[in-house]
């Protein structure tokens, strides 16, 4: 058998061979050099990020925020020191678990809490690893001294000092200043869409002044960069790893907000209201800058500021006399008699009566087969006008309401600004109820009857009010007729204490009301406070003449019994609206005691109290004048400056006195930043009984009208 050999390959197969093998070559290539261009340019950045994370670890530096300060300069809020713990998932590896129930022994913390960490810990990837979370706020000093003792065991665990915010005076206006809590993460996915600059675990503003005012108060964060060892533990000495340039960004202090309050006369409000819930709103009729702004009982920014337990916070919602509630701007009550001053300006102007008119009063009006009772049984005889205001006898204005009609009523009262949200820019605003002829048809069954408008008259049946509201009307009644845009701040300072934005006098409204009206209506107002029998007459001021009116706001139906005895719930709320000198008016006050009984007793001596006091301390003011330049020429609402964060600068005010160093509560005591930590104030009161809704509704069937007035 003969064997053959292979044949010897042609260059014909050899060639197409070659170049398969350099096009798989080529390819290798070309996929090595992708793989390199994706690491060393599309994401060359993560990875260098995360060479110098595992040996360079940003420490952020809270910065202050703003101050809050009343009028004079007396510091509300400000910040004290504290420290925050928060944990860096790479730096503690595999051992996070062990590390987290190392600080749940070490330093008490509550099953909640951990189940956060844990939960924070589960969901971190790729470069959020890196970054550090919040795990604990503002803890206790006890808890500090653990914690240094046991770093050594605790990877990735970083002891922040932090600036707390401090409300220096406990819960003395507390509703007005607002508390501040953490931004949620639904919240912070909307704050970093739309631009700004929060990130997990910073604290936003929440009502009041701190949420109003949030861009100005808020600060800039700094960072410091340091050297860590595969722990995160600090690498003293060695910050020659990292450029002089990139090692800190200093942290820039938010700006201070001047409030128009006075801390003096918001206190002697806050001390002299006896009541168990109210409200109480002093201003200056002249520009409708707020001067106290009293809700009660107060909310404790103190408490609230900070992560508050699920305890806490059903606690607060269980609170019978509803602390949550603003009550000079959301609450919505029955004015009463109050309101007398609102139908004797439509009577005067659609000339249904005169200041001459009168009546008899025989202790109730009959209209139809109903009567609607007076609060004087055996009635008042013979009254005019201005007996029928100083005496506040019920006959007269429901025979002026019939005479009315409720359309005229409710279009002098929406005049007065009552009806609307007085745009004071404070958290949510009620807009009270001034029902017409249309409102009855569309919401009251059986639609509108002629008897509402007698109930309307004297502020009863659907006419719902805020204190604030009527502080404003009667401003607008004493100062000739300028109703004002309400406001709480005076201006804005850098952190050296320039001022940036001054904020003017805004006239809402010039009401055309006859000025012999308005005397008229004035002058019955004088007459309830400082003629003998008037309503008032028992708390007049020996010093000031003041004009105001009682109002004493039915919440039930008595039935036959008049002057039953009823028990909290089911009692009068007490007004009283003021202004005072009379005839050139400095300060407005409205005081609402919730279930007082009669606004009289009730609520006049808290509004005398807090005129006499307004007056006392202006005097002292003059031996010490307050640092705040005289109020700008009015500008009327559409003309208004924008509201906040718009900032414009307008020049340096003169410097404000130096102040003491923190460390007591008593007004007037002031500090820096960084001020010692001191202890906090009484939390407000409680107590355990069900409480009314906000809004008060009567109607005509109901037959609800005050027992006083």
């Amino acid at each position: 058998m003969v064997e053959t050999l292979p044949e010897r390959t042609s260059a014909r197969d050899f060639w197409p061979r070659l170049a398969l093998f350099g096009a798989l070559v080529g390819a290798a290539f070309l996929l090595l050099l992708g793989r390199l261009y994706r690491l060393q340019v599309t994401q060359g950045k993560e990875y260098y990020e995360r060479s110098v994370n595992n040996f360079v670890k940003d420490q952020k530096i809270p910065a202050d925020r703003g101050l809050l300060l009343d009028r004079r300069g007396t510091v509300l809020a400000d910040s004290r020191p504290s420290y925050d713990l928060y944990l860096t998932p790479y730096f503690c590896g595999r051992k996070c678990d062990e590390v987290v129930g190392r600080l749940s022994a070490y330093l008490g913390l509550d099953g909640e809490t951990q189940a956060r960490v844990r939960e924070r810990l589960a969901a971190s990837r790729g470069l959020s690893r890196f970054q550090p979370f919040l795990v604990e706020v503002d803890i206790g000093r006890d808890a500090v001294d653990v914690f240094e003792a046991r770093k050594t065991e605790l990877d990735g665990v970083d002891l922040v000092p932090t600036p707390h915010r401090a409300y220096r005076l406990g819960t003395l206006a507390g509703h007005l200043l607002g508390y501040l809590s953490e931004v949620g993460p639904a919240e912070l996915s909307a704050l970093q869409a739309a631009g700004k600059d929060y990130h997990e675990g910073d604290y936003i503003g929440r009502r009041g002044v701190e949420r109003a005012f949030e861009p100005y108060l808020r600060g800039v964060d700094g960072a410091e960069r340091v050297a860590v060892d595969a722990k995160g533990r600090r690498l003293p000495g060695r910050t020659d790893l990292i450029p002089a340039a990139d090692r800190i960004r200093l942290p820039r202090p938010g700006d201070n907000v001047v409030l128009s309050i006075d801390a003096r006369l918001q206190k002697v409000a806050e001390e002299s209201f006896p009541g168990k819930a109210g409200a109480v709103v002093a201003l200056d009729p002249q520009t409708g800058f707020v001067l106290a702004l009293v809700s009660h009982p107060e909310l404790d920014g103190n408490l609230l500021t900070g992560r508050v337990t699920r305890a806490q916070l059903a606690a607060l919602a269980a609170d019978p006399y509803k602390p949550e509630l603003f009550r000079p701007l959301q609450g919505q009550y029955h004015p009463g008699s109050t309101f007398k001053t609102v139908t004797a300006l439509a009577g005067l102007r659609y000339h249904v009566i005169t200041p001459a008119s009168h009546t008899v009063c025989t202790g109730g009006y009959t209209l139809g087969r109903r009567r609607w009772r007076c609060w004087k049984d055996q009635g008042h005889g013979l009254v005019d006008l201005h007996r029928a205001i100083v005496h506040s006898c019920d006959t007269f204005f429901y025979w002026v309401g019939d005479r009315l009609g409720l359309d005229r009523i409710a279009a002098e009262a929406r005049l007065l600004g009552l009806g609307n949200p007085t745009g004071i820019g404070l958290d949510t605003e009620s807009p009270g109820v001034i029902p017409d002829e249309a409102w009855h048809d569309r919401v009251t069954p059986g639609g509108y009857q002629r008897g509402f408008a007698l109930n309307a008259a004297i502020g009863q049946g659907d006419v719902n009010v805020t204190p604030l509201q009527l502080a404003l009307a009667y401003a607008a009644v004493g100062n000739g007729g300028t109703l004002w845009r309400p406001q709480v701040v005076r201006r804005i300072e850098d952190p050296e204490g320039k001022t940036i934005q001054l904020f003017e006098p805004r006239i809402h409204a010039k009401l055309s009301i006859d000025p012999k009206d308005l005397a008229v209506v004035v002058d019955g107002l004088t007459g309830v406070v400082n003629e003998p029998g008037g309503t008032a007459y028992p708390h007049r001021l020996p010093d000031v003449v003041v004009a105001g009116k009682t109002g004493t706001a039915a919440v039930v139906a008595y039935g036959a019994d008049l002057h039953a005895k009823l028990d909290y719930w089911r009692n009068d709320h007490g007004w009283f609206v003021a202004f005072a000198p009379a005839q050139d008016p400095q300060i407005a006050v409205a005081v609402l005691n919730e279930h007082a009984g009669h606004g009289g007793s009730a609520a006049a001596p808290t509004a005398m109290a807090v005129i006499q006091a307004f007056f006392e301390e202006k005097k002292q003011d003059q031996a010490d004048p307050e640092p705040l330049p005289p109020p700008a020429r009015p500008s009327h609402d559409d003309q208004a400056p924008p509201a906040p964060p718009g900032k414009k600068e307008v020049g340096a005010m003169p410097p404000r006195p130096p102040r003491r160093k923190a460390g007591a509560w008593a007004l007037g005591k002031t500090g820096g930043r960084g001020a010692a930590r001191v202890r906090r104030a009484t939390p407000a009161r409680r107590s355990a009984s069900p409480g009314d809704p906000p809004l008060a509704r009567t109607r005509l069937a109901d037959r609800r009208e005050p027992r006083w007035s």
